[in-house]
């Protein structure tokens, strides 16, 4: 995929699409790495860990999450991203969506100006206040967060 978006209203709303998409495919990387070593993930009550494929499900959903959150306080047009394949589908299915989800963010936060990116802030799923700008980053964040995870596993040897 490409760098091409198009023309934003704001250059740091873009900075953050195009950082995300980029950590995105480093985690769905790290991912596949720890998934063929058998990584053993650890024990808890988090279903985000519950396995491999719930982890992955559990970044890629997320992805979806933000974007639809993002366009929902901002009143801009559902983005359409199809909600994540089902664990016994998601490794097989995990380019196609990946794609489908990177897609679907490149453009909905193009025309937004600058200014509504950090104000008002915004509650999120989880009750966090958010403005637009820092929903952004934290999106970038997450994959990197389990993509550190996962790295950090397979150096420990917990295969």
């Amino acid at each position: 995929m490409s760098t091409k978006l198009p023309e934003y209203a704001y250059g740091g709303a873009r900075a953050m699409v195009l950082l995300h998409e980029e950590n995105m495919r480093l985690f769905l990387d790290a991912w596949r790495a720890a998934h063929a070593a058998g990584l053993a993930l650890p024990r808890t009550e988090d279903t985000a860990y519950a396995s491999r494929e719930a982890l992955l499900a559990h970044v890629l959903g997320a992805a979806r999450g933000y974007m639809r959150w993002m366009c929902e306080v901002l009143e801009l047009d559902d983005p359409r991203i199809d909600p994540v394949p089902a664990l016994d589908r998601i490794e097989a299915e995990a380019d196609r969506y990946l794609a489908h989800v990177l897609q679907a963010w490149r453009a909905p936060l193009a025309q937004v100006p600058e200014q509504r990116f950090y104000e008002p802030e915004h509650a999120s799923r989880w009750k966090v206040k958010y403005c637009v700008d820092a929903m952004l980053e934290h999106a970038v964040m997450h994959p990197i967060r389990h993509r550190f995870q996962l790295v950090e596993l397979m150096r420990s040897g917990a295969a």
